[in-house]
């Protein structure tokens, strides 16, 4: 009898174990598409991120951080109306519902860059770490692409920082 409870308590835990890495795994979960990080001009601070990230699981997860090998800060951001104002703004996560594709795009959803360590030039890669509500994460690495004006028009030309 003891010798059960003994294979039973270790089959109970090996479970517990393998639920958890299964439950703890969203960047395996997730697909990454279009990624690129905007070029700037000598002496501009800040740059950003775009990508569409699908979740490809059954359970709703979100993205929480990330971390570049070219900015001093690295924040999720969006931008918000406000007082007839485009204005950005950090937020905690972003969602990224199941089954779903989720877009970071100029004007909307990003992954910013502050205090940039160097000029980002068409061509050049910026290698971003992205995390995930379940302390899972990503590595990347974003191709350094210029933004047309078209792209950028619409709510951007009154945007506050």
């Amino acid at each position: 009898m003891k010798m059960q409870s003994i294979v039973l308590a270790c089959g109970l835990a090996l479970a517990g174990l393998g639920g958890a890495a299964v439950a703890a795994d969203v960047a395996g979960q997730v697909m990454i598409k279009d990624l690129y990080a905007r070029a700037v001009p000598p002496g501009q601070p800040n740059s950003a991120s775009f990508m569409m990230i699908k979740n490809t699981s059954d359970r709703d997860a979100a993205l929480v951080s990330a971390r570049s090998n070219v900015s001093q800060v690295t924040e999720l951001h969006t931008h918000i109306m406000e007082d007839g104002m485009m204005k950005m703004r950090q937020v905690p996560r972003i969602e990224l519902p199941a089954g779903q594709m989720v877009m970071l795009k100029p004007g909307g959803l990003h992954v910013m860059l502050i205090g940039l360590q160097q000029q980002l030039r068409p061509g050049d890669t910026v290698d971003l770490t992205l995390t995930f509500d379940d302390g899972s994460s990503t590595e990347v690495s974003a191709p350094v692409r210029k933004l047309q004006m078209k792209m950028m028009q619409g709510g951007m030309k009154h945007m506050q920082h």
